[in-house]
């Protein structure tokens, strides 16, 4: 086990790496563009440029750059809690250059910048300078996570108490290597241990009264107290502990079951309140932005999936005579009902003994059925749902009310997922949650979607469509 507590200061240094190198990146990326637009046949569009040397348009490479790691510093990129999630750092990125696209371009506009701006040069440098920044933090990751930087960053963390809380967190971080932390152990609250035991094994470090000694041998840097039926009493105690040995003092919000990240302190008349705010996808500026990509996308979804919709109608009809937009009701935002259009992959009696999802090798599909529903093809009407206002293009997938009435009685946190708009794709799906596969995962990752909204999740979404077809049968 690495020397108590040197992740800090291993974390500074690396952030300030990546710094430096994101700025001589950054540089690289513009200096490529430069290159493209000048160099290349591109330079035919527009004003020539051929005029502009280099050294000329040195200074606007370095407000260019600086602008864009400033951009990159309010997104958070130098988040430590990101130095090992390149996918989420390439995301930033690619918001980043975004919004430098759109600002350094009209900041030159607005100051009347002296060379003049090539509108090309700034498009070009938002592609090479996201790509390359993309692939240097990759190289830097790369070699971080097979160093021995990788342990440096490592913060070892004790729980307290066992329960389903504690046990889902052991998991969590047992499975996923792209963090920064280590469970030590697990410090028991009540005799009935079993469970603790059989899955932490010699990670079982002894019971609580013991936790001075525990903490002091164990080197943590983290203490979570999952047990809030401790007496206040013994919750001060550890907190105290804690602070005596330099150690964070965390607690499993137990009382607060969805939308943890959304917790807030307030006060009232000076009286601490925790409680969970509203969420940014429930924002009215925010609805309002949702709302016009959907009109937009649904809309240009319309218009080019309109040819595949009828090549698609004339192979149903000629394999299964019959309608072939298919209508279900479903339940929608604050759970009203609304009606779905789909393209009929399956025969006509298919629901002949009731409501039931398809199966791997449904003999009930088309022969056309099981590459429309791999590719998504039978959800193309749904464009239609998105216009209307009755469907998102993205969020979770709607149910049918009959289904629903079991659900929210056997599923906890069921109903929170229809506080938004469903969605013709959603992060379930992309993660292969679909079809005959866990419900409760299913509801676990829509409630992950609707607390971490974004116009960026968005749009990571809906380019896995494409990519993700697990479980599409």
């Amino acid at each position: 086990m690495a020397s108590k507590r040197t992740y800090p200061r291993t974390q500074n240094l690396l952030l300030t790496v990546l710094f430096a190198g994101d700025v001589a990146f950054t540089y690289v990326g513009l200096t490529i563009g430069y290159l493209a637009r000048v160099k290349s046949p591109l330079r035919e569009i527009g004003v020539r440029p051929d005029s502009i040397s280099f050294e000329v348009y040195q200074p606007l490479l370095w407000v260019g750059t600086a602008f864009m790691v400033i951009v990159f510093a309010y997104l958070r990129l130098y988040d430590a809690r990101i130095l090992l999630r390149p996918q989420r750092a390439a995301t930033v990125i690619m918001r980043g250059t975004f919004f430098w696209f759109l600002a350094f371009l009209g900041f030159s506009l607005a100051l009347k910048f002296e060379p003049a701006i090539s509108r090309v040069f700034v498009a070009l440098s938002t592609i090479t300078t996201a790509t390359t920044l993309i692939l240097w933090r990759y190289a830097f990751y790369r070699f971080l996570a097979a160093s021995t930087w990788r342990e440096r960053l490592t913060q070892y963390v004790v729980i307290i108490g066992w329960n389903e809380e504690a046990e889902r967190l052991v998991q969590a971080v047992d499975q996923d290597s792209n963090h920064p932390y280590q469970i030590a152990g697990i410090v028991t609250t009540h005799d009935e241990i079993s469970s603790a035991r059989q899955l932490m094994g010699e990670r079982l470090l002894g019971p609580v009264n013991d936790l001075d000694r525990i903490l002091e041998n164990n080197l943590a840097d983290i203490a979570v107290v999952a047990d809030l039926e401790l007496p206040k009493e013994a919750v001060m105690r550890i907190a105290s502990t804690c602070e005596r040995l330099y150690i964070h003092f965390k607690i499993v919000p137990s009382f607060f079951q969805i939308f943890v990240s959304n917790l807030r302190m307030q006060t009232i008349s000076g009286v601490p309140i925790l409680g969970v705010e509203s969420l940014a996808i429930t924002s009215l500026s925010n609805q309002a932005l949702k709302r016009a990509v959907d009109l937009i996308g649904g809309m240009f979804g319309l218009m080019i999936s309109t040819p595949i919709m009828v090549v698609l109608t004339l192979i149903i009809r000629r394999e299964s005579p019959g309608p072939v937009i298919y209508r279900q009701i479903r339940t929608g935002l604050h759970g009203r009902p609304f009606t779905i259009y789909k393209m009929r992959s399956m025969k006509l009696d298919a629901e002949k003994s009731g409501a039931q999802w398809a199966v791997k090798n449904d003999d009930r599909r088309l022969k056309i059925g099981a590459f429309m529903r791999e590719w998504n093809l039978d959800e193309l009407p749904q464009f239609w749902n998105v216009v209307k206002g009755d469907m998102s293009l993205v969020g979770p997938r709607p149910e049918r009310p009959e289904l629903i009435k079991q659900f929210e009685q056997e599923i906890p946190h069921y109903n929170p997922r229809h506080e938004v708009r469903p969605g013709v794709t959603g992060w379930a799906q992309v993660n292969g949650l679909r079809g005959n596969t866990s419900l409760v995962e299913r509801i676990r990752y829509d409630l992950y979607y609707i607390e971490n909204w974004s116009v960026w999740f968005d749009i990571q979404i809906m380019f896995m469509t494409f990519f993700k077809r697990e479980n599409a049968y």
